[in-house]
């Protein structure tokens, strides 16, 4: 684990309760050196915590080049707690975040949390590691069989995504999330679902966190299938048009494009339901 944080005292004490509860733990105190040491270090963290302002590379530039080579976890330490500063580590692609002055031993839950969902735990706790929050197929096995949709694969043991043979890099969030909608095709979920079953029931957050990780997921799909991010951003037909955070279903997000003179290659896999949350909009392969 590695824990990117300027002031030395914030960085030892989240290093001692980390290293207590059976964590290997590495600190740096700029941007710069974190990102060498996530991105070209000999040991490759399982998780990052990063104090969103930073010396060298600060918050925002440190996601963005973390996230176009690697997908490991993040959760960002600031002392910013308006909702649209959340958002933005969001968008930016963080898992998690708590606010300054925090709990040591809340930042210690949120670790575990984020990092049970990554399938990677310390010594001490591998033996209830899933915490009953692995998904369950038909006669009470675990769902991991790989998903197929056409072009786009989802492995749930290799937690890997392939669209068009080529891999998706997802966070751990935004992997959880493709899995949740896709294992339940054409079924609505509730923002307030996902947020239970994607960041827990101990979750205290704003529920449009789910908006900033399916646009972010969508945008993703689309680059990976060499598409315009704007074909997937929009409500699902018959549902009603005018959502505040989504074009209509008769409207083209990309500005100067109609959305009917553009050839789309693949289907939109996330759909909106003004006023409800999201579906997973096509069938599994036969």
């Amino acid at each position: 684990m590695l824990v990117v944080e300027d002031d030395e005292d914030i960085a030892r004490v989240v290093r001692v309760y980390l290293e207590r509860v059976g964590y290997a733990v590495r600190t740096v105190g700029d941007g710069t050196a974190g990102l060498y040491e996530a991105l070209e270090g000999s040991r490759r963290p399982d998780l990052i915590i990063l104090d969103w302002m930073l010396p060298g590379t600060a918050g925002p530039a440190f996601m963005k080049r973390l996230r176009a080579r690697r997908a490991i976890p993040v959760i960002m330490l600031t002392a910013k707690g308006e909702e649209e500063d959340r958002l933005t580590g969001f968008e930016y692609g963080v898992d998690d975040y708590v606010v300054k002055p925090f709990s040591p031993r809340e930042l210690v839950a949120r670790v575990k949390a984020v990092m049970s969902r990554a399938a990677v735990v310390p010594t001490d706790d591998r033996a209830g590691a899933s915490g009953g929050r692995e998904s369950v197929g038909e006669g009470g096995q675990p769902g991991t069989r790989p998903l197929r949709f056409g072009a786009l694969h989802i492995d749930s043991e290799t937690r890997l995504v392939h669209l068009d043979d080529r891999e998706i890099d997802l966070t751990t969030r935004e992997f959880e999330l493709l899995l949740v909608l896709a294992r339940s095709p054409k079924r609505v979920f509730t923002r307030d679902e996902l947020l239970s079953r994607i960041w827990g029931e101990d979750y205290v957050g704003v529920d449009r966190v789910v908006d900033v990780h399916v646009s972010n997921l969508r945008a993703k799909l689309a680059a990976g299938a060499g598409e315009d991010p704007g074909t997937e951003d929009r409500p699902a037909a018959g549902v009603g048009a005018g959502d505040e955070d989504f074009p209509s279903a008769g409207e083209d997000s990309a500005a100067g494009v109609a959305g009917g003179d553009r050839p789309v290659h693949h289907p939109a896999y996330i759909e909106t339901v003004r006023g409800v949350g999201y579906r997973f909009a096509v069938e599994e392969d036969d």
